[in-house]
């Protein structure tokens, strides 16, 4: 809670503290209520004083007044705080997370990270304005309104008071269960978030499987499971109110026998009992929120928990205190005696030596799983070797900033990312300040511009959530001339033409050809006619280079990309023809 108050309540002390000065006018106006039941009572109704009728008639109204202007003013501002909490808290945790490496979202399923922006930090808004506005207005309110009864009758308040005590042992045991079970309640929404985003994105897969009983079966497990918590945590909030409602009506049952006795015995008047059980009555309220205080306290502490143990997890990867900027880079690219694996024993790259002369073209094939892309993660640093170096241009990757190492870099893989934007924002993604000149040569080179103009809307055309609207060779297209104009020195293609009909892939091809002069070019392919032209060529095999060489030396060598070439073609009249 000390850390929650430090994080993100105390910048906004000075609303805070002027919302807890106007939650004291309404205790005070709370307290004066009751008070002004004494002469109600005693001055107009037994002694018939109409003077005392019209100050009486003018105090309540004037209360009531200044009471509802108070409490909308704190109202107010207790809600800007709480909505400002949320923001907050919704900004650093995101600036947090772009910050995190990619292994994070690897091992962090997007549903649950999604939960930690809604349900978490909603419940610690909830949780802020009730803790705050509790201590504040009702604890207020309730000091008042003792105030009252002391003043009224200090034997009959003391009599009162020593019987709320008692509630005190089991809402603090009833505050930690509703502890655990919102932890868990949380889980489940997390895993909720992350089913109902698979299954929407993937709606095709589960129509064209025919699985629309399973998903069902399994948003419904989840959504039982997500009932009981939220039942059990509601019978928990509940069961305060049974205590409280009893611990109330002996209180005021006390009251009317002690304090009756005192009328009828003539040594107090009606008009004070009258004023001490308004005052008893109107001070239930505030104590019976002060009672479930602890309950929803323990709530929002679960989900600050969750956020705090999200936001105390730091970046793997980080740039050195002497790191330098990586300027007038010619593209040499060097990679020795690498080792890597993905937090396993089991090694994905063994001892990985190659080089990548500046503007050069350098090919990686093999089978699938090889360890191909895990090379070119590297490069930008998207992982730290186990062991080994990579370098550009004599830099050891780890010795620049990673900023400017990867505006360097320009990477088209064969997952496509395009977000629910225009297909212009889309492709000058990365390169805010580009023309409409320079995107439009984008898209022409990336055989894009024909069917973007087609479009209703061209280049505003919203693309969907991942480019939905739009086919799998179109998509294809917008990340290549996403990838072209960002123009830098060193490009990476991983499957950059795999989603490309006959036609589209010979025009882009041939786009990237004229792209790649003067560029250093690392290409990861399966089609193997799209690095015949390659300088160089590896061959990787369980994580190993096992060959390289230009097309022709690999072809006369034999061997592993020998066989490859020939399970994809067949040589015949000077023609390449694709085999089933």
């Amino acid at each position: 809670m000390r850390r929650l108050g430090r994080s993100y309540i105390r910048p906004y002390v000075g609303q805070i503290f002027l919302a807890i000065l106007f939650m004291i006018v309404v205790a005070g106006a709370q307290g004066l209520s009751a008070w002004l039941m004494k002469p109600i009572i005693d001055d107009v109704f037994i002694a018939k004083d109409r003077d005392m009728l019209k100050l009486v008639s003018i105090a309540v109204l004037v209360t009531f007044a200044i009471k509802g202007f108070a409490n909308y003013t704190q109202s107010i501002l207790m809600n800007w705080v709480g909505m400002r909490i949320v923001a907050d808290a919704q900004n650093n945790l995101y600036s947090h997370l772009t910050e995190l490496d990619l292994g994070f979202f690897h091992n962090n399923p997007a549903g649950t990270l999604i939960s930690r922006f809604t349900a978490d930090i909603i419940q610690i808004r909830n949780t802020v304005s009730i803790a705050l506005t509790s201590l504040g207005k009702d604890l207020m309110s309730l000091i008042a309104l003792v105030g009252v009864m002391f003043y009224q009758n200090m034997e009959l308040a003391f009599v009162s008071i020593f019987i709320f005590p008692i509630a005190i042992l089991p809402i603090v045991k009833l505050g930690r269960r509703m502890r655990k079970v919102t932890a868990n309640s949380q889980v489940e929404i997390g895993l909720l978030t992350t089913l109902l985003a698979q299954t929407f994105q993937g709606m095709r897969l589960v129509k064209a499987y025919d699985m629309e009983k399973y998903e069902k079966k399994r948003n419904k497990v989840l959504v039982e499971k997500l009932f009981n918590l939220t039942f059990k945590a509601a019978r928990i909030r509940a069961m305060v109110s049974p205590i409280m409602e009893t611990l109330g009506g002996v209180a005021i049952s006390v009251v009317i026998v002690y304090g009756g006795t005192q009328v009828i015995d003539g040594s107090g008047t009606t008009g004070e009992l009258f004023s001490f059980i308004t005052a008893l009555l109107m001070a239930y309220d505030p104590m019976k929120k002060l009672g479930n205080l602890n309950v929803s306290i323990q709530e929002g502490l679960a989900g600050a928990q969750r956020l705090f143990n999200v936001i105390d997890t730091k970046p793997i990867l980080f740039n050195k205190p002497d790191a330098q900027e990586l300027d007038n880079v010619k593209g040499n690219i060097t990679i020795s005696n690498v080792t890597f694996s993905y937090g396993s024993d089991l090694p994905v790259l063994t001892n990985i030596n190659l080089e990548v002369p500046a503007g050069k073209r350098i090919a990686l094939v093999g089978p699938s799983g090889a360890g191909k892309s895990t090379i070119l993660n590297l490069i930008p640093r998207f992982y730290d070797t186990n062991a080994g170096q990579v370098k550009i241009d004599d830099f050891d990757v780890r010795d620049v900033t990673m900023a400017s190492l990867r505006q360097n870099i320009a990477l088209v893989s064969q997952e496509i990312t395009l977000f629910n934007d225009t297909i212009r924002a889309n492709i000058a993604y990365g390169r805010d300040n580009a023309s409409d000149q320079d995107i439009y040569d984008a898209a022409r080179k990336a055989a894009a511009h024909d069917f973007i103009i087609e479009l209703p809307q061209g280049y505003e055309t919203q693309v969907g959530e991942q480019g939905v609207k739009l086919s799998g060779g179109q998509r294809q297209r917008l990340a290549i001339a996403r990838a072209m104009l960002k123009n830098s020195p060193i490009l990476l293609l991983d499957e950059a033409t795999s989603a490309l009909d006959t036609e589209s892939e010979r025009q882009v091809q041939i786009a990237l050809d004229k792209l790649m002069i003067g560029r250093t070019t690392l290409v990861v392919a399966h089609r193997l006619s799209t690095v015949v032209n390659a300088d160089v060529i590896y061959v990787i095999e369980d994580g190993k280079i096992i060959q390289s060489g230009s097309h022709d030396a690999l072809i006369e060598q034999g061997g592993p990309y020998a066989k490859l070439y020939a399970l994809q073609f067949s040589c015949k009249n000077d023609t390449i023809t694709v085999t089933p």
